[in-house]
C-alpha cells in the first residue's frame, strides 16, 4: 500500500479534485490519500479565529460568510448529480454552522484548534462523497481516530500504527482510503494539529505506520528544484537526493516539503517521492536514503531570520559561557539555525522573533548585544559537500559584490551556509544558480 499527499493547491478547484480522482483510479496498489485543506481555507480560517479571539465578531461573520460561499461555489461545480449535491451541501451546512455557533461562545485555544480542524475535515468529506458519485472504491478513515501527539507535541508512533491498522482491517476490500492531513489530537484527547505544512508531517507519519510502498507528495511543481523558481529565471528538478539532503533543503526554505516529513520515512525506510498534480508523467523527485552522488544538489533561502551578536571580552572564554548563552534560548524554546565564535564574540541566528525582548534581555547579562533583522540564510547543499574538491572555491567563486553577515561550514557535512541581508537574497540565488549549476 502507498501514501498519497495532496497539497492545497492539488485540491483548490473542482477540476483538480476530479483530476486527482482520476489519477486515482488509475493506481495499480490500494492508496492512503491524505488531504489538506483546499487552497486560502486554512488562512481563512485563522483570519477566522483571530477575529473572534479579538472580540470583532462583526468582522468573524463577514469571513465565515464569504467562506461559505466559496464552498457553495465550489461544490456547485464539482457535483453533476441532484443527489450528490446534496450530500455535499449538507456537509458544507454542518460545518459552517459549527463555525457560526463559535461566535456566539467565549473563545478559548482548544476552539482556535477546532477552528482551523474545519479545512481538511470539509475538503475530505466532500472529496468522499466525490469519489462515491463517480462509484470509486473508498472509504473516508478520520484521523481523529488514529493520529495522535503526547504532551511534548510528538507523534505517537505506536498508537497511531495499532489505531490505523485497525482502521485498515475494517475497509480491506477498499482501493482508495481518504484522510486528513494535518489534524490530530493531544495528549488531553482534544482536536489539536501538526503546524503550519503538517499534511506531509501526517502522510510520513502514516507511511512509517503502515509501513508504505512509497510516500507520494503531489503538489504544483514537478519535484525540488535546484533553486527557488519564483525568484530565479532557469532552475530543473533533481531528480534523486537523500534523506539529509532533503531535510537540509526543507529547513533551509524549499517550500515543496515541510521540514518535519522527513524524519519518520528516514526512521522508517519508507522511499518519498515529490510529484507534480497537473504533470503526473513528470519523474519528480526521489528521496531515499542512498544519494545519486557528491557534489552540489541545490540551494534554497531561509527568510525573516534575526542575527543576534554577543560581544564579551570578559566572559567569552571563561568556562560554561557557551552554555549560558544556549540555557536562554532552551529557556524560551527558541531554535538557533547558525553560530559562529570569535574570541571576543558570538554570532548566532533564529528565525523566530516571539520570545525576542526576553532573549535579549537576557543575554545582556553576558555582553553587548546587536540585532540585525530581516536577513536570510542562503544555504548549497549536497551530498558531503564538504569533502568534495575546491568547493568552497567555486561558492566564493560565484559570489561578487554580495556582503556575507555569516558564514556555516562543518557544523553539517552536507550544507553550507551564507547568511544576508534580506534585500541581497535575490542576488546571490542569481549569482549562486550561474556559478554553481551553470544556469542563467
Amino acid at each position: 500500500m502507498k501514501v498519497m499527499k495532496f497539497g492545497g493547491t492539488s485540491v483548490g478547484k473542482p477540476e483538480r479534485m476530479k483530476h486527482i480522482a482520476a489519477l486515482l483510479q488509475k493506481e495499480t496498489e490500494p492508496a492512503i490519500v491524505v488531504l489538506s485543506a483546499l487552497s486560502g481555507t486554512t488562512n481563512a480560517l485563522v483570519e477566522i479565529g483571530n477575529a473572534i479571539a479579538g472580540g470583532d465578531r462583526h468582522t468573524a461573520q463577514q469571513l465565515i460568510n464569504n467562506l461559505t460561499e466559496h464552498y457553495n461555489q465550489f461544490i456547485q461545480e464539482l457535483f453533476s448529480k441532484a443527489e450528490s449535491l446534496a450530500k455535499a451541501q449538507s456537509i458544507v451546512d454542518e460545518h459552517f454552522e459549527f463555525l457560526n455557533i463559535i461566535l456566539k461562545i467565549s473563545f478559548s485555544e482548544a476552539l482556535s484548534k477546532d477552528i482551523l480542524a474545519q479545512g481538511e475535515l470539509l475538503s475530505t468529506k466532500i472529496f468522499s462523497a466525490y469519489l462515491e458519485e463517480i462509484g470509486a472504491s473508498y472509504a473516508l478513515l478520520p484521523a481523529l481516530e488514529f493520529m495522535s501527539i503526547d504532551e511534548n507535541e510528538e507523534p505517537q508512533i505506536g498508537s497511531i500504527r495499532i489505531k490505523l491498522t485497525q482502521l485498515l482491517n475494517l475497509n480491506k476490500d477498499k482501493r482508495i482510503l481518504v484522510t486528513q492531513g494535518y489534524i490530530c489530537r493531544n495528549a488531553r484527547g482534544e482536536v489539536d494539529n501538526l503546524k503550519r505544512g503538517g499534511s506531509d508531517y501526517s502522510a510520513s507519519l502514516i507511511a512509517a505506520a503502515i509501513n508504505a510502498s512509497v510516500c507520494e507528495i503531489w503538489t504544483d511543481i514537478d519535484g525540488m528544484h535546484n533553486n527557488d523558481p519564483r525568484v530565479v529565471g532557469t532552475t530543473r528538478p533533481v531528480e534523486q537526493l537523500s534523506f539529509e539532503e532533503a531535510a537540509e533543503l526543507a529547513y533551509f526554505g524549499a517550500k515543496i516539503l515541510h521540514p518535519a516529513s522527513i524524519w519518520p520515512a528516514q526512521q522508517y525506510k519508507i522511499p518519498v517521492r515529490l510529484l507534480n498534480t497537473m504533470e503526473p508523467q513528470a519523474k519528480g523527485t526521489l528521496i531515499t536514503l542512498e544519494p545519486s552522488g557528491h557534489g552540489v544538489k541545490a540551494v534554497a533561502a531561509k527568510d525573516n531570520i534575526i542575527a543576534i551578536r554577543i560581544k564579551s571580552s570578559r566572559m567569552l572564554l571563561a568556562y560554561g559561557f557557551l552554555r549560558k548563552i544556549f540555557e536562554v534560548f532552551e529557556k524560551y524554546k527558541t531554535s538557533i539555525d547558525m553560530i559562529t565564535t570569535s574570541e571576543v564574540a558570538v554570532s548566532l541566528t533564529i528565525d523566530s522573533a516571539e520570545h525576542l525582548e526576553q532573549i535579549i534581555k537576557e543575554l545582556e547579562v553576558f555582553g553587548t548585544v546587536t540585532i540585525d533583522r530581516e536577513q536570510t540564510i542562503v544555504s548549497v547543499v549536497g551530498y558531503n559537500i564538504n569533502e568534495t574538491e575546491e568547493i568552497i572555491k567555486k561558492l566564493f567563486g560565484s559570489v561578487k559584490d554580495v556582503p556575507i553577515r555569516m558564514v556555516s561550514y562543518g557544523g553539517s557535512p552536507h550544507n553550507i551556509s551564507l547568511l544576508v541581508s534580506a534585500d541581497e537574497k535575490v542576488h546571490l540565488l542569481k549569482q549562486l544558480n550561474k556559478g554553481m549549476f551553470g544556469l542563467d
